[in-house]
């Protein structure tokens, strides 16, 4: 697969956590992408610019099979966010790619335990959806965020666990405060704990983590101490 130079246009925007939007955009005829994948987004003649440039890099949350192609990112106050965050529908942008090896293994019997945290559920949301098409591997998602509120694509997992035989997605929120008192699921940190009350054995997987830099490392820290990390693929997700 070659990455190359493609045109699109924004079909859709929308909220999906507090301080999170996601963005629909056509496909271009012939892209083509491994779920896991990311491409980079350059924005044309932005109204608002910094030294950083006018182009970043964004996993992309969209299945393979699907009609657009789809990426989530924390609006935060950057040039670029700021203009991502105000484009209008069906204005033009440049993207380039696929790129990265950050995708699912190809012997489907393993099972898959992905770790990710705030945003790092992006790749996430592709390789699951389409994973989920092989009723061969089992899937297990642990997601991390500070409250319900924040956690981009909770309530279509939710709703993609209840349909699917072979994933199990274990949301938890860290924070103590008000924001969670509604919350009914678990709480605090990804656990060793937690991950013997939610898997069946910890040997053969294929653990795949993805996050804040500061999240990653206790993620790898905590599969060493476990045993679970024998096979461990990660990808860091920095802000800008």
């Amino acid at each position: 697969m070659i990455a190359t130079e493609y045109k699109t246009r924004l079909k859709h925007k929308e909220e999906c956590g507090d301080g999170a939007m996601t963005f629909y955009f056509d496909k271009p005829q012939g892209f083509e992408f491994k779920a896991g994948q990311y491409i980079d987004l350059t924005l044309i003649n932005p109204p608002h610019t910094d030294p950083d440039g006018n182009i970043r890099s964004f996993s992309l949350a969209s299945a393979p099979a699907d009609e657009h192609l789809q990426i989530v990112t924390r609006i935060r106050g950057t040039a670029f966010k700021r203009s991502l965050q105000q484009l209008p529908i069906h204005t033009e942008v440049e993207l380039d790619g696929p790129f990265g090896s950050f995708t699912l293994h190809a012997n489907r019997s393993q099972p898959a335990i992905f770790l990710a945290g705030g945003i790092g559920i992006a790749p996430f949301s592709s390789m699951i959806r389409h994973a989920v098409k092989n009723s061969e591997t089992d899937l297990y998602l642990f997601y991390s965020n500070h409250c319900p509120a924040s956690a981009a694509f909770l309530q279509s997992l939710q709703e993609l666990e209840k349909k699917t035989l072979n994933f199990r997605f274990i949301p938890t929120m860290t924070a103590t405060d008000r924001l969670c008192r509604s919350w009914n699921g678990e709480t605090g940190s990804i656990t060793k704990e937690m991950f013997a009350k939610y898997l069946p054995r910890f040997q053969g997987a294929v653990c795949y983590v993805a996050g804040p830099p500061r999240f990653v490392d206790a993620m790898l820290k905590l599969l060493a101490f476990t045993g679970l990390g024998e096979e461990v693929r990660c990808e860091q997700f920095v802000g800008y």
